[in-house]
């Protein structure tokens, strides 16, 4: 894994869906990690109130600083917008043949 500091570290926006229906927007450079944090109580408030009960999408940016505007935004759509975004970043992920991280072990 590369230095989090690193010009050349790739960024992750991702969206988890909690059991209250609610879905949670984050930035990480590792998503399994911040996502074990998530599910352990330790990542953030919003999902120690809110359980993650799966990785709804996730999307790499090229810098933290691009990760943190993407993120901005999402938090301010409804979680409809929220879902058709994730529908839409599923789109392009499956035609650049990229997959998901696997978080079935975490969130189970």
């Amino acid at each position: 894994m590369s230095d989090t500091n690193s010009s050349e570290t790739i960024w992750w926006v991702y969206l988890l869906e909690c059991t209250s229906g609610r879905i949670y927007t984050g930035v990480s450079p590792d998503v399994v990690k911040r996502v074990e944090k998530h599910v352990f109580g330790k990542g953030a408030l919003f999902t120690k109130i809110n359980k993650p009960q799966r990785l709804l999408t996730a999307k790499p940016f090229p810098s933290k600083h691009e990760a943190l505007k993407v993120e901005k935004q999402i938090k301010k759509m409804p979680a409809q917008g929220k879902r058709i975004l994730a529908s839409v970043w599923d789109s392009e992920r499956e035609q650049l043949g990229l997959e998901l991280p696997d978080l079935q072990q975490v969130l189970n």
